[in-house]
């Protein structure tokens, strides 16, 4: 009977820890898409020249 008892505590214990792996997984998934369409929805507004904003003056003599 002790043995039973023992395994079923083990097989909850492991369902328990393969929710919890399960969700932790599903949250960094919801995160990486969260980002990623920040950046899309960020990118669809921004106009990109490919030059820098910084000029450059020569230095005086």
């Amino acid at each position: 009977m002790y043995e039973y008892e023992i395994s079923q505590f083990r097989s909850a214990e492991l369902i328990r820890r393969a929710e919890h792996e399960r969700l932790a997984r599903e949250a960094v998934r919801a995160r990486r898409a969260a980002r990623r369409e920040a950046t899309r929805h960020a990118a669809e507004g921004e106009v990109h020249t490919g030059r820098h904003r910084r000029y450059r003056f020569p230095r005086a003599a």
